[in-house]
């Protein structure tokens, strides 16, 4: 059996088996969620592009966030819906495999990018002087450009090791995309090294990460407090609590997802999981933000204003 060898050309997404009439209430669902997770999105980027007051660090790495929730819901969304409605639930191995890298690439690229929030807001809170010098333009535009170089480099090696398997079989997935760890279960061979890859992996963008934002926020949180006046605690913790949400949300069901031992979750459960991790976390984060932050609130009034006015 040559290692370098595929047998499958064509996988079935299985995805929720149910019956026809609650497969068209899960499609206009679905649909409506991936509808509000593209306007909610285009949204925040639409403002933090038309409104000058946002043009600042924070805003910049928010606006990265934006385009990966969106990229994060297309690469898997338009599939699953042309999947419930079509009797024939399949797709074709290259582009299963394309899927599984663009998946691992965007959630890997909004962990960092969350890490990066947060580093801004400790610089912004703790070391307010240096701000400026600190979160130059040229500094951001490095790290985000970090965030997106090592995503894509992390699930490069996930994917090349994929790929050194042989896959002849079963032809089917159990899920509504090519995840990654349901793609290990149509390989006729010992996938232990790439589980372990994917842990040891897991746990550098889920642990290592929030370990740095607890640890960002402990420190936050020391600073407000020895903040004299109750308007600039208030002001220090509104721009705080809406990053916090968006933090707890993505590595709480991240973690659960990935690191969570195989026999604590049945695979429906995972799918569900999943679908909590493709579709509503970026459904939810343009709504935390909007309704959190008072800039963000502002720059929509001001824009909704301007319109009226023409």
């Amino acid at each position: 059996m040559g290692s370098n060898q595929t047998w499958i050309t064509e996988v079935i997404l299985l995805g929720f088996q149910v019956n026809p009439v609650l497969e068209v209430f899960l499609f206009g669902l679905f649909l409506l969620l991936y509808s509000l997770t593209l306007m909610g999105n285009g949204v925040i980027l639409g403002l933090i592009w038309m409104d000058s007051r946002l043009h600042s660090p924070m805003y910049f790495f928010l606006s990265h966030l934006a385009m990966v929730d969106m990229s994060y819901a297309t690469s898997t969304i338009p599939k699953m819906l042309a999947n419930i409605m079509m009797q024939k639930k399949n797709i074709s191995f290259a582009p299963c495999i394309f899927q599984t890298f663009l998946y691992l690439a965007f959630a890997v690229t909004e962990c960092m990018i969350l890490v990066v929030m947060s580093y801004d807001r400790y610089t912004a809170i703790c070391h307010p002087l240096q701000y400026t010098i600190i979160m130059s333009w040229r500094n951001c535009i490095g790290l985000a450009a970090t965030c997106w170089i090592f995503s894509i480099l992390l699930s490069l090696v996930h994917i090349i090791l994929l790929l050194r398997l042989p896959f002849c079989g079963p032809h089917k997935i159990n899920h509504f995309f090519c995840q990654i760890m349901s793609v290990f279960k149509l390989a006729c061979a010992d996938t232990r090294l790439n589980q372990v890859v994917l842990f040891a992996g897991s746990v550098c963008v889920l642990v290592g990460p929030l370990c740095l934002v607890l640890v960002s926020y402990t420190c936050i949180l020391f600073t407000i407090l020895r903040i004299p006046s109750d308007e600039g605690r208030r002001k220090a913790f509104s721009t705080c609590s809406s990053h916090l949400c968006v933090v707890g949300l993505f590595f709480g069901s991240a973690i659960v997802m990935y690191m969570a031992p195989k026999s604590s979750h049945s695979q429906d459960q995972r799918k569900i999981l999943s679908l909590f991790y493709s579709l509503f976390n970026p459904m939810l984060n343009p709504l935390i933000y909007s309704l959190r932050n008072a800039e963000v609130k502002g720059a929509l009034t001001r824009v909704l204003w301007k319109q009226r006015s023409l």
